[in-house]
């Protein structure tokens, strides 16, 4: 490709240049710049991993006709600006070690890890008070491609296993039990993930009447996004002993300020969103991206389509 050929590929990301050369040289066919390069003004493909509002919507020109987020969740981009192009994101990009995640927090949390470690004799030798996972239940609330991720794993340690769905006639996993009413799920939960979207929907569906249903030894994961939480309803919960603790990887907002009372609180781990972190990560992403531009050049069906009206 000669440096003056006309982009077709348009970068728009908050990294270094590194990746938009992994996509060059993932699509040997395309002409891919930087959405800031002059040429990115003809691209009809642009790709997006930004925050930036102002940013995203410069790179939406009028020659782009299909635009791609090089993330699994799309809250907080600008729909508005997607106008009649077809919108897709790197939907199951991070499922594995978001999933693999969540299972190492829910056994964390059963097995009493880290605080069962001793340094020094303890007072009692060989005795303990942990739990179990076969036999417990997992609730999941949001079953997509997370979701039955995490499922498969759950499984696999003889859990039960329900799902929140709002249409629960829809299939689901084998082995996995679909409810329409969170309340049900709430309460027969003893381990409760958030793997749904974050959509004006969603917002604070965990809420204080969330966490009156719940069984006081229940354990709350957030790998979705913080705002589905009402987080001062959590920290009223973990005090009223409504709720056993809470492990997230997600807050509302990001990153929580200094001395906010989720880092210090004795039954709440947070960490920084991090729970999509793998070294395939990122190869993982441009496998989607890339297989959707072939799907997009042979006028097949995209996958990952993101329904601007319902925000996912």
């Amino acid at each position: 490709m000669t440096e003056d050929a006309p982009a077709t590929v348009a970068v728009n990301l908050m990294f270094g240049r590194g990746f938009v050369d992994a996509i060059q040289g993932a699509l040997p066919g395309e002409v891919v710049v930087a959405s800031s390069d002059p040429r990115a003004a003809r691209a009809e493909i642009l790709a997006v991993y930004t925050n930036d509002d102002a940013s995203v919507r410069a790179s939406v020109t009028p020659a782009v006709r299909w635009i791609h987020a090089l993330s699994t969740g799309v809250d907080g981009f600008p729909f508005d600006a997607v106008g009649d192009r077809a919108f897709t994101c790197s939907r199951g990009a991070g499922a594995v070690p978001i999933a693999e995640w969540a299972m190492a927090m829910i056994l964390a949390h059963a097995k009493r890890l880290p605080e069962s470690w001793v340094h020094e004799p303890p007072a009692r030798w060989s005795v303990a008070d942990l739990d179990s996972l076969a036999g417990r239940t997992l609730g999941l609330v949001g079953i997509g491609t997370i979701g039955t991720a995490l499922a498969r794993r759950a499984l696999v340690f003889d859990m039960e296993v329900i799902a929140y769905r709002r249409h629960a006639d829809r299939p689901a996993l084998e082995g996995v039990t679909v409810v329409s009413d969170l309340v049900e799920l709430l309460a027969r939960a003893d381990h409760v993930v958030l793997a749904a979207p974050a959509t004006a929907a969603t917002r604070h569906l965990v809420d204080a009447a969330a966490f009156a249903a719940m069984k006081p030894s229940a354990h709350l994961v957030n790998i979705a996004r913080g705002s589905l939480v009402d987080q001062d309803a959590l920290l009223a919960a973990l005090d009223a002993g409504q709720l056993a603790a809470a492990s997230l990887d997600v807050v509302d907002p990001e990153p929580l300020p200094a001395g906010h009372p989720l880092y210090e609180h004795p039954k709440v781990r947070v960490s920084a969103h991090i729970s999509w972190s793998t070294p395939e990560g990122m190869a993982r992403t441009l496998e989607l991206f890339v297989e959707n531009v072939r799907r997009y050049r042979a006028g097949e069906a995209l996958d990952g389509v993101v329904d601007v009206e319902v925000g996912y």
